[in-house]
């Protein structure tokens, strides 16, 4: 899970809110916001980090529409997820779809940065020292069902991979592990992070701090 700094709202979306009974079924077309969402988290899904694009992403209510009427088209409550195998048993699920109407406390677009309480292993799987928050990774996002996991161990065996052959003895640079994490902190020329990026940021990270 990357964090998400909330850009500008739509003007469309502003200005449908002003409508007295404005709702989001009401609201269209859609495509300026899944935009708008798409280009603030760099085209990854909110909460597993792949790829994403106006086709195969949902408009996620971090807060649930269900039980948040009031909140069902303010822009700061709005994400991007993936469809999360939606339509398939709830096992298979992940992501919005498996979420639902469960409220979680980790917010990928709160100020308090959810990067501060995720850690990751090398097999993939993402983890919190915080139980509440580890429940809600695991069980409620299910964000360690076996593709992920293996998405996520091959984006880190490609890095891993370039740098040491880079670098053949393994020991790599203080200067090529820093560049590397700004190109993975960082968009592209097109304003895409690279799939599950904040896992590799997040073991180099580890790696600067500890040579």
């Amino acid at each position: 899970m990357k964090r998400i700094i909330k850009g500008t709202e739509p003007p469309c979306l502003l200005k449908y809110r002003q409508i007295d009974g404005a709702n989001y079924d009401g609201y269209h077309p859609k495509e300026p916001l899944k935009k708008a969402l798409l280009a603030e988290q760099g085209y990854i899904c909110c909460y597993c980090m792949r790829r994403i694009s106006e086709e195969n992403m949902e408009i996620e209510h971090w807060q649930p529409e269900s039980k948040y009427p009031e909140l069902q088209i303010t822009y700061k409550n709005l994400l991007a997820s993936c469809s999360g195998n939606r339509g398939s048993k709830k096992d298979n699920q992940h992501c919005n779809p498996r979420k639902g109407d469960t409220e979680i406390t980790i917010n990928p677009a709160d100020y308090k940065n959810c990067e501060n309480y995720i850690k990751y292993s090398s097999q993939g799987k993402i983890l919190s020292d915080d139980e509440t928050i580890n429940y809600e990774l695991d069980t409620i996002l299910n964000l360690n069902i076996q593709t992920l996991k293996e998405n996520r161990k091959v984006a880190f065996d490609t890095v891993i991979a370039v740098l040491n052959k880079k670098f053949p003895n393994k020991t790599w640079s203080q200067e090529a592990i820093k560049k590397k994490l700004e190109e993975l902190s960082s968009k592209d020329a097109e304003g895409k992070y690279s799939p599950y990026c904040q896992y590799l940021v997040w073991y180099l990270s580890k790696r600067l701090n500890n040579p």
